[in-house]
This record gives C-alpha cells, sequence and structure tokens, in this order.
C-alpha cells in the first residue's frame, strides 16, 4: 500500500473545517473526526489519487452529517416542545415550588449529585449506583446522606441556628 501520510495535510484539513463551522474548537473536533474515519478507511484511497482532496471530502461529508443530524434534533426537540404547549400548565406554586428543588438540587456538590440522581431519578439500587461511579457501598451511601442532609436543610430555609454546636471555651476578653 502506498505511505498514508496526512501531516502535510493538517493545515489545509484545519482551514476548511474552520471555514466550515466558524468556530475553532469545533473545528478541530471535526478533522479529528475526519482523520480518524480516513484511517479507519485507508483501505479505500486509490493509489495514486488525490489524498488532499480525499481527506477534504471526508472534513466535509462529517460536517454535513452533523449538520443533517442536529436539523434531525432541533425537529425532534421542536415536535415535543409544540406537544408541551398542548399540555395543562402546572399551576403557579408548583412551578415554583419545582424550580426551587431543581436550583436546591444543582447546588448541590457534583459527587453528591450525581449519587443522588442515580438512586433517586434514575432508580438504581444503592449497589448499581456505586458500581456506575465507581466508589465503594458505603462512600455512595454517605454521598446521599450527605446531599438529603443538605437539601433539608435547604427546605427548612437554611437559617442560621441561634445556639451554636461549638462554643469557645476559656476567651479571657
Amino acid at each position: 500500500m502506498a505511505r498514508f501520510d496526512i501531516v502535510g495535510q493538517l493545515g489545509s484539513l484545519r482551514r476548511y473545517a474552520r471555514s466550515l463551522t466558524r468556530d475553532s474548537t469545533e473545528a478541530e473536533d471535526l478533522v479529528h473526526d475526519a482523520l480518524v474515519r480516513a484511517y479507519e478507511r485507508r483501505a479505500t484511497f486509490r493509489s495514486g489519487g488525490n489524498l488532499r482532496a480525499w481527506l477534504l471530502a471526508i472534513v466535509h461529508n462529517i460536517f454535513i452529517d452533523r449538520m443533517r443530524s442536529r436539523r434531525s434534533e432541533a425537529a425532534r426537540i421542536e415536535q415535543a416542545g409544540l406537544a408541551a404547549d398542548q399540555s395543562v400548565p402546572a399551576s403557579q406554586d408548583h412551578s415554583v415550588r419545582l424550580s426551587q428543588v431543581r436550583e436546591a438540587f444543582l447546588s448541590l456538590p457534583e459527587e453528591q449529585r450525581s449519587a443522588l440522581h442515580l438512586v433517586a431519578i434514575e432508580g438504581l439500587s444503592y449497589q448499581q449506583a456505586a458500581e456506575v461511579i465507581g466508589v465503594p457501598l458505603g462512600t455512595l451511601m454517605s454521598r446521599i446522606g450527605r446531599a438529603r442532609a443538605a437539601l433539608r436543610e435547604m427546605e427548612e430555609g437554611a437559617a442560621p441556628k441561634t445556639r451554636p454546636h461549638l462554643r469557645i471555651v476559656g476567651d479571657d476578653q
């Protein structure tokens, strides 16, 4: 097989990807995906063919695939939005309460939030959730306990307690 050297083509690929995406980060992702696809399909490249044109075509095709996927996703979201518009709106109190619960949940530290989400929302057992996160069962249970305690505290208004748990002993003032 002829030498498959793409290093010299990176400048062209990046320029074309930036031209298509108008975003340098997205362009880098596009070039990366194109290089992976080119490597996987290198056997389809005709010896003596124009490597640059072949690689640029791959960049273009992946970009078009992504655009189609985004349009399809946008259409699905729009359809879901139309269906949601036909539903009965929640009462104001319920909406406000749901928003408060959501904010409280999102304000939890990531490890507590993910543990509580897996158990309370996804319905996993403690053991399954511990395996998903990759922590011991006791660690998961501790995180869930702290998350629930934090949510209870937020629910109670998180007002500062009138009596401190600790007091200073031997203060000479």
